[in-house]
């Protein structure tokens, strides 16, 4: 500890550390690949055995990437409209990485029993045109594809895009926007606050310094264990930003109180602002740590990746804090001290006392309120809630949902009693289970081998050969690429390539699955594996319900040890968790209330939430346990606690609200709802901290005057 009680003080050492800061971001930027990273499997790690499902299947049943274009126009049936549609195939099948395109321009759609449920809409205003790449990436392939169809996109010749690699691509724009536009806004919006909060020049070059060198150090460090800026990671410098100037706050706090007492500090103010925060500063990262590392017991790998960065920045923001910023208030002349002690000035109390007891009751009835909320809140959202509503990508996707399915699912099938798909009884329960699928309201457009081999049938000549020799012609070199899409060379299994849709669903993906497992076992078939990114995100949601109890839970009895040892009572350990508790409930239960999705980027909220808004009541309670000696009662040590800290928590709350309130420039609804939730918390926290806590320890009291010891 004592090395932040070093006295580094030479002539501009100011300048130097702003000098260090500078470099330091410049090494970041010039150095570090900062360009999020988001790719098909990004939400699970390979060793996951969700993932590995999907990898077998693409392993058995090779097929590539598809990239949908819906093409609408008023009369389809048109030449200016045939025309077009040819042209534009024939100029994206030109495009590197691209394998095949398929329209109306190169396959019978109404005829054939496999293109008219790819290439047909239901209320025939529109077709679909279909772009096959296989192991496309993303960031390379769609600008291309993006190059040749924008000139055709015009109101008689409407395009809407779909397709993972499109919805991946987009996503990473939008991370990169944020990324950028984050870091821009963070700079200006926080160096506005510091200064008008502040008015000391070196304060604010301090603030700015040391917040930037920290998070210049957390990506560094980041970067050297390879945690790549991805879905949940692009927001870490804001974080890391934000952890940073919540020491900064109580420990200029301190000093202004230093400054004002110097007799009492021994004339070393900064020496004893930084005695004085310290300890509350280290279990406030202890909390704000825990918090983070509670994400670690997830198996979404954008959760743990955000954890190990949470747990860096935090590490970080408090040694960079200590480290750095005291120099900048020890090179403060004596003016600048004095107008420090003038800014800080005794007030009343906070709140009526009277009124206390009322207080803490209406804050209870809206926790409970907010508890019932629980049961609405929704982890398993929808594709299309991860773009904006009434935007251009997400009524696009919507027309293509609606018009056959957004989220592609994979079924592999197999005959229990060993038959082989050339046979008649196979065939029949193909049909079954296709027709089966096909009427369900959640189901898309359905491929599986019953309607390759009826496209197959079609052929001339074929119409009465039998199984054996229909499956042999599509296993020729000629059709082989597609075959194996859909049936293994041994003729046991099959595959159903199915587009679900996403608008509307107010079931959970895994009522939906099971459903579909129901059509396989009633066709007399059984279900071999299940994939894809509907089934992914299925498991996903599943996955964050499941890491949102235990991972908070764990968090809240970790908390139950620190709370003892700030507290040093069981009476106020108690009072600190229950108030603890309430934040989750509160974020939680109100976003159910509002029918806000809980996605992966959103879960982790509440973890965030009370790992950063619980420093309040840290700091609180350890300003009680200070003036605990000098205070006549219980009461009165904590109203002058609360006298002292209301100004420091007020503003880091402000702060931190401030910092994740620039998570709504997004154009991300997820990073949008993320910022919102964390926001909650920390008001939740602060009201907590400054009303809820005091008067929860001190609920038994006489009137103002005749107060009674009750810890």
């Amino acid at each position: 500890m004592q090395l932040f009680h070093t006295r580094f003080k030479l002539p501009g050492s100011e300048w130097l550390l702003a000098a260090l800061a500078a470099v330091c971001v410049s090494a970041v930027i010039f150095w570090i690949d900062l360009s999020p990273r988001v790719e098909s499997d990004f939400f699970f790690s390979p060793e996951d055995p969700q993932l590995r499902v999907a990898q077998e299947i693409s392993r058995r049943f090779p097929a590539p990437e598809m990239i949908l274009i819906r093409a609408e126009a008023p009369d389809i049936n048109s030449d200016e409209y045939e025309n077009l549609v040819r042209d534009l195939t024939a100029a994206l099948d030109t495009v590197a990485g691209v394998s095949a395109v398929t329209s109306m321009a190169t396959e019978d759609g109404r005829r054939s029993p496999v293109w008219s449920r790819l290439l047909l809409t239901p209320e025939d205003r529109a077709t679909n045109i279909i772009v096959s790449a296989y192991n496309p990436d993303p960031a390379d392939l769609i600008p291309r594809l993006e190059a040749v169809w924008e000139p055709f996109d015009s109101p008689n010749f409407s395009l809407d895009v779909s397709g993972v690699p499109y919805v991946i691509e987009l996503i990473r724009r939008n991370l990169l926007r944020d990324l950028v536009l984050f870091s821009s806004a963070a700079f200006l919006i926080f160096g506005t606050l510091v200064t008008v909060v502040y008015r000391n020049w070196r304060i604010v070059l301090g603030t700015i310094s040391t917040c930037l060198t920290a998070c210049a150090v957390t990506l560094f460090v980041s970067h050297l264990l390879d945690i790549k800026i991805g879905l949940l990671t692009a927001n870490i410098a804001v974080i890391v930003f934000v952890l940073t100037l919540s020491h900064i706050v109580f420990m200029t706090s301190n000093w202004r109180r230093c400054c004002q007492e110097p007799e009492e500090h021994n004339a070393d103010p900064v020496g004893a602002a930084v005695r004085i925060t310290l300890q509350a500063s280290f279990w406030c990262m202890l909390t704000t740590l825990l918090g983070f590392l509670s994400l670690l017991i997830a198996t979404a790998r954008p959760l743990r990746e955000l954890g190990i960065a949470g747990a860096i920045g935090t590490l970080t923001a408090i040694i960079v804090t200590y480290g750095i910023y005291p120099t900048f208030l020890r090179c403060i002349p004596q003016t600048g001290r004095e107008s420090a002690r003038r800014f800080f000035g005794k007030i009343g109390s906070f709140l009526p006392e009277a009124y206390g007891n009322r207080w803490l009751v209406a804050i209870v009835c809206v926790v409970l309120v907010a508890a019932v909320g629980l049961r609405q809140f929704n982890t398993d959202p929808s594709l299309l809630s991860y773009f904006a509503p009434g935007s251009d990508l997400r009524d696009g996707l919507a027309l293509i949902d609606s018009d056959g399915g957004s989220s592609p699912l994979n079924v592999v099938v197999r005959d229990p009693s060993g038959i082989t798909i050339d046979t008649d009884e196979y065939n029949r329960k193909l049909w079954a289970l296709q027709n089966a699928l096909e009427g369900d309201s959640s189901v898309g457009s359905v491929i599986s081998p019953a309607v390759l081999l009826a496209h197959a049938r079609m052929q001339p000549f074929m119409r009465y050969a039998n199984w054996g020799t229909l499956l042999s012609i599509l296993e020729s070199e000629a059709f082989a690429a597609t075959t194996q899409s859909f049936i293994r060379p041994e003729r046991d299994q099959g595959k159903y390539f199915i587009r679900m849709r996403e608008a509307g669903r107010t079931e959970d993906r895994e009522a939906i699955l099971d459903r579909i497992g129901g059509y396989v076992e009633e066709a007399g078939l059984e279900t071999q594996m299940l994939g894809g990114s509907y089934e992914l995100q299925g498991q996903l949601g599943q996955l964050i319900s499941s890491s949102l109890r235990i991972g908070l839970g764990g968090l809240l009895i970790l908390f139950i040890g620190i709370a003892f040892i700030v507290s040093g009572t069981v009476p106020r350990t108690l009072a600190m968790f229950l108030c603890l508790c309430g934040i989750p409930i509160t974020v939680l239960g109100t976003m159910g209330y509002l029918g806000m999705p809980v996605d992966i980027i959103t879960s982790p909220a509440a973890n965030v939430a009370i790992g950063m808004g619980v420093d309040s009541m840290i700091h609180l309670v350890m300003r009680v346990r200070r003036l605990w000696p000098k205070s006549a009662t219980a009461w009165e040590a904590w109203k002058s606690a609360r006298e002292q800290m209301w100004q420091p928590v007020l503003g880091a709350t402000l702060i931190i609200c401030a910092g994740f309130g620039i998570f709504s420039l997004s154009a991300f609804p997820p990073t949008q709802r993320f910022g919102l939730a964390v926001i909650l918390g920390t008001v939740t926290a602060a009201t907590m901290a400054l009303i809820t806590l005091p008067f929860a320890v001190n609920i038994k009291r006489d009137r103002p005057g005749g107060l009674q010891h009750t810890t």
